[in-house]
């Protein structure tokens, strides 16, 4: 039998970096990525939290290193997300203010 895998859900940014990916990063001091790989993107989501009213997916190849900067972020602003449309235009992703958007390894998306 096939043990069911939920995907964790938190109330907000800080709560999922502090629950979820802090904890991820101690226990795995080499991690680069969520996924603990080295490269190849993925579409697996790691978890899930709410920004502006609306729910948020991480994917699995989102770089820990990005995360920790847009968790610094929060001490100089409430707001350290720019919310941009994809572009074909059928949904959204968050950006990390001042960062440079390609290239980014930072995907985190709005879950339609």
């Amino acid at each position: 039998m096939s043990e069911t895998n939920t995907i964790p859900e938190f109330k907000d940014f800080k709560t999922f970096y502090k629950k979820a990916v802090e904890p991820l990063k101690k226990a795995n001091i080499g991690y680069i990525r969520l996924d603990g790989k080295m490269q190849g993107g993925t579409r697996n989501v790691f978890a899930y939290f709410w920004y502006k009213d609306k729910k948020w997916k991480v994917n699995a190849d989102t770089y820990i290193d990005r995360l920790k900067i847009a968790f610094d972020e929060f001490d100089k602003s409430e707001e350290p997300f720019v919310i941009k449309p994809l572009r074909d235009y059928k949904g959204e992703t968050l950006s990390i203010k001042g960062q440079p958007i390609r290239n980014a390894k930072f995907n985190v998306f709005l879950v339609v």
